[in-house]
């Protein structure tokens, strides 16, 4: 079948289950294929399925519309063109123009946590030499954050006009990267490495300190970031 937009999908395989939609979280596995057969990615291989909320960006336009059509269980087949794609530029391994072809499985359907900004009222704004600036929200007594250490951490990411834009509490699963060696945001190297295992953080960075002027999915180019930020755990 062929939709308006020009995504094309095949149901291999009829499930039974909730039906996917925006503002449901999802899990999916997948593997993506170039127009000559080319396998480029794949969850299946990994043994571990993509996890994700409908409806926020976070996935391609096709992903978005392909996987909103199935219920948990079904099998299909997205053909999806270039411009629901990485459209002219490309990403990665996929040239600029590239149509791809998915084969997904809808393993899970759930409802999205509600999130809580932290609250930080009466509590003081530290600013440092870079221009980041920080609220102690809660200070935890575990091991020091320190450069070279994989941390794991909970976050919800903000707009100044309050809008969130990403949230690991909403997909419950915590987000693990190596301190000080550039896998995120500057802003992000340096206000983590306040913090001690159990500290809450509210992280305010300048868009010199995040992504600068380049538009990222929904976050607008020059944009000031307000992350909620809490330390698990240092490896």
């Amino acid at each position: 079948m062929k939709t308006n937009s020009g995504l094309e999908y095949t149901i291999v395989e009829q499930g039974n289950g909730a039906k996917a939609a925006p503002g449901k979280i999802v899990r999916v596995h997948y593997t993506g294929y170039f127009e000559n057969g080319t396998i480029f990615d794949s969850s299946v291989e990994r043994g571990e399925p993509i996890e994700f909320p409908l409806g926020k960006g976070m996935v391609i336009a096709g992903w978005e519309e392909g996987i909103s059509l199935l219920r948990v269980g079904d099998k299909a087949k997205l053909y999806i063109p270039y411009q629901l794609a990485y459209g002219e530029s490309g990403r990665g391994p996929i040239p600029a123009k590239s149509n791809l072809i998915f084969d997904v499985e809808l393993v899970e359907v759930k409802e999205i946590p509600q999130v809580i900004p932290f609250n930080v009222e009466g509590k003081d704004t530290i600013a440092t030499g870079s221009g980041l600036k920080y609220i102690v929200v809660g200070q935890g007594n575990g091991k020091k954050a320190e450069v070279g250490k994989v941390v794991t951490v909970h976050y919800s990411g903000y707009l100044t006009n309050g809008e969130m834009f990403d949230s690991s509490v909403q997909r419950g699963q915590t987000f693990k990267f190596i301190l000080g060696q550039g896998q995120v945001i500057s802003g992000w190297d340096e206000g983590v490495a306040l913090m001690n295992e159990g500290s809450r953080y509210r992280l305010i960075i300048p868009s010199n300190l995040g992504y600068g002027n380049r538009e990222i999915g929904p976050i607008p180019a020059g944009s000031t970031l307000i992350f909620d930020v809490e330390l698990i755990k240092v490896d």
